[in-house]
């Protein structure tokens, strides 16, 4: 009898063939030869010792096209896609390497994929924000009255953004984790590094900060900056060892138990996704898996032994595999990208802060520690948000009081493609006396420095930034020097 259609995804790590037989059951309309796994093996290990590694990977191409499955380690990426459509003259990103093609896919994109995941993140946040509204008020700081919650969901957005003061594991640990969370249903959907950015931004922005977490309190200025900007380097490197663990079979430190924990942690949408069309029984959210890997253990006797692991992805009964199912790649992401934006962009900084404050806040001036988080577009131009807070000694009391600084600047950089480079610098901030955000006033900066770069991955800087406070018209001046690093490739330039 014909069975309904449905996708059931087979994880075997095949040290040595065993017989698998297909089910007689199958659909006649599925006009995909039979191929035994066994059959599949053997011939891939005659193919691997005497083929090249290309000639192999095309044979095992037609092999996997008979088997109706892709061969990827979790779902498609941007390197894959643009691979498979070489021949259908792709977009040329280095002409517009900071073009969005979120809402126009034209490059094989999984746009479909996509929105699943979207849809399938709000609805846990649906369930997330009802076990919320179960928990006592004193812990979740949410109001119980429909109407009251809502008029507190209206008052926080209009007041923020603000300086939050939630504890830094929260911060900079848990929101560019989920950063990267939303980063990698994008980038497993086939788009490149700079959409998936942007895809994070747009979720970690109207869906949880201005969205859910506004229910409680006022959105956060570094959340808002950091939870996508760090999420890009977390959710890239977590892209890249999902890969690494299925290669490896699923295991961690050769358990079966921490590979499975582990992958589910590196990207818990994905996992939950899967989990509920295993329970369904059929494609209820568009998450997946499936793909071909093979590695070759040298053992202590000198022998080489080959493993493939497969997961394989079927479509039992009447009707065509997705297309989704079906993309496979050609090279892997470390032997072929014609990306030119990657989490390089991405910078951190350390230093100190020297300001000389207005003598209206009767404050003497001192050294402070300052940090930065910013993208460095090119060679010309960056963006950077700020941070510097200090304790400083009154001039008309024996008491000492805090003092904030912190702002979103750009840069624009002379002399590009030299190690030392100049720049003005230009933004907008706020400044605040004893973390009381009623002594908070705007502030509009501008300021100059010198850029060095020691390798492509550390620099210095110095610079001198002037900050008039409209509103008080206090004019405070920040010198500073700092230590940057930037992730991945970092500047790909020098």
């Amino acid at each position: 009898m014909k069975l309904q259609k449905s996708l059931i995804a087979l994880s075997i790590l095949v040290g040595v063939p065993t017989t698998f037989a297909q089910d007689d059951t199958l659909s006649s309309d599925n006009h995909s030869p039979a191929i035994s796994q066994q059959d599949f093996v053997q011939q891939a290990i005659a193919e691997d010792q005497k083929l090249s590694d290309s000639e192999f990977n095309s044979t095992q191409s037609s092999q996997l096209n008979s088997l109706g499955y892709r061969s990827i380690s979790t779902n498609s990426s941007f390197e894959e896609l643009r691979i498979a459509n070489e021949s259908d003259n792709p977009t040329n990103f280095y002409d517009s390497p900071y073009r969005v093609s979120l809402f126009n896919p034209q490059n094989g994109e999984d746009s479909e994929r996509l929105w699943s995941q979207t849809k399938s993140i709000f609805a846990y946040g649906v369930g997330v924000a009802g076990v919320l509204a179960l928990m006592p008020e004193s812990i979740t700081n949410w109001e119980k009255d429909d109407v009251q919650l809502m008029n507190k969901w209206w008052d926080n957005v209009r007041s923020g953004p603000v300086w939050d003061r939630d504890d830094h594991i929260i911060n900079y640990i848990g929101h560019p984790y989920f950063g990267g969370v939303y980063y990698q249903a994008a980038r497993k959907s086939g788009y490149r590094q700079w959409d998936a950015f942007m895809y994070s931004t747009l979720m970690s922005t109207f869906y949880w900060e201005y969205g859910i977490e506004a229910f409680a309190e006022i959105p956060s200025i570094q959340d808002l900056v950091v939870t996508p900007t760090l999420g890009w380097v977390y959710g890239e490197w977590a892209f890249n060892k999902e890969k690494e663990i299925r290669l490896r079979g699923g295991t961690v430190w050769g358990s079966d138990a921490l590979g499975s924990t582990a992958l589910f942690f590196l990207d818990p949408v994905d996992s939950l996704g899967r989990g509920v069309n295993n329970i369904a029984g059929r494609e209820v959210i568009k998450a997946g898996t499936g793909f071909v890997g093979v590695h070759s253990n040298v053992m202590r006797n000198g022998e080489v032994e080959t493993k493939y692991q497969m997961q394989v992805n079927y479509a039992f009964g009447a009707g065509e595999t997705d297309d989704s199912l079906k993309r496979r790649q050609k090279k892997n992401y470390h032997q072929y990208t014609d990306d030119p934006v990657t989490y390089g962009i991405v910078g951190v900084s350390a230093g100190f802060a020297y300001p000389q404050l207005d003598k209206e806040r009767n404050l003497k001036n001192d050294f402070a520690p300052a940090f930065t988080l910013g993208l460095y577009f090119t060679e010309q131009f960056s963006t950077r948000l700020g941070y510097m807070q200090g304790n400083y000694d009154s001039t008309v009391s024996n008491e000492k009081h805090i003092y904030e600084n912190y702002s979103l600047d750009v840069q624009y950089y002379f002399m590009p493609g030299s190690a030392f480079k100049p720049y003005l610098n230009a933004g907008v901030g706020e400044a605040m006396l004893d973390k009381d955000r009623d002594t908070k006033k705007l502030q509009w900066n501008i300021g100059t420095g010198v850029h060095y770069s020691l390798n492509a991955n550390w620099s210095l800087q110095a610079d001198w930034k002037y900050a008039y406070h409209r509103n008080s018209g206090a004019r405070d001046q920040l010198w500073g020097t700092r230590l940057i690093y930037r992730f991945g490739e970092g500047n790909k330039y020098i």
